[in-house]
């Protein structure tokens, strides 16, 4: 897809603010991902309650085999990205813009910091794009929004905390309401059942397409929205050696994804070029969603 195509899409498009800070202005860093009563936007509120109900290990395992299929669609890269401005994320109080504008301005963040790291950039650009699950009719509270395991008793640093639980039937289950439930120490997070979302969706299409993004990249797709583990420490029980290793990665990615969130976006034509480069070089052609 041409860069005049994908920009006739994302109209109005103007300069980022200068790219050498990530951390817009317009914001300062502890207001973002507020979620006080009374400041979260009801939307937001909504959408978190319904996840928190909603999601039990029957379904995360469910709807992992049905969207792992990849029957959905075939595209590219470029295809993906432009289906994002369709959609905006229920669960983000931070931004009300459609998500192919987060896309631009996390790559943009991250190579004004990592000008020699060209796999992390196109890591930005593409974190996101399992999100177009909303668009094929799954209901934002299965696609967006911070994710945790499941199988197990949620953490209290989960977003509105445990309460917030009340009537997932996960909780009357002994097996599945323990620090541990289905689990042993140490497991590792590949042995873990998170809540299904746009994070483990887009793992799994690198995992079954033609991907040469190192593994760093697939972690940091897979658990960018992992707040509990990579902001608050909590189920690091579940983790082994290499998890911890990883988390440094996903530690300094979340820095791009959270704080170029801002009013501003990319000039377009300028950039598509560059990451068509990125795309060609470590996600050829068309994929299978």
């Amino acid at each position: 897809m041409s860069a005049e195509a994908l920009s006739h899409h994302l109209a109005h498009s103007v300069s980022l603010v200068d790219p050498s800070e990530y951390r817009p202005e317009y914001k300062k860093t502890e207001d973002f991902r507020n979620f006080a009563v009374g400041i979260t936007p009801g939307h937001v509120v909504r959408n978190y309650r319904r996840m928190h109900r909603k999601q039990t290990l029957q379904f995360a395992s469910e709807k992992k085999k049905e969207w792992c299929r990849l029957n959905h669609a075939e595209l590219t890269i470029m295809e993906a990205l432009e289906s994002l401005n369709a959609l905006v994320d229920e669960s983000d109080p931070d931004v009300d813009l459609p998500n192919a504008f987060h896309a631009f301005q996390t790559a943009e963040g991250i190579r004004a910091k990592h000008p020699d790291k060209d796999w992390l950039q196109l890591t930005g650009l593409i974190h996101d794009i399992g999100k177009m699950m909303a668009l094929w009719g799954e209901p934002q509270w299965a696609v967006v929004g911070d994710t945790y395991p499941v199988g197990c008793a949620p953490s209290d640093t989960i977003v509105f905390g445990r309460e917030s639980f009340a009537g997932n039937p996960d909780l009357d289950n002994d097996k599945l309401n323990t620090r541990l439930g289905i689990y042993e120490e140490n497991c590792g997070l590949s042995d873990v059942t998170m809540t299904w979302g746009h994070d483990e969706y887009m793992y799994h299409v690198m995992r079954q397409n033609t991907c040469h993004l190192p593994e760093e990249a697939y972690y940091i797709v897979r658990f960018h929205s992992f707040y509990p583990w990579h902001t608050s420490g909590a189920y690091d029980y579940l983790c082994n050696n290499k998890d911890r290793h990883m988390l440094s990665w996903v530690l300094e990615f979340n820095k791009f994804d959270l704080y170029t969130k801002c009013p501003h976006v990319p000039e377009l034509d300028e950039l598509i070029p560059y990451y068509q480069g990125l795309i060609d070089k470590y996600l050829p052609g068309k994929l299978r969603f």
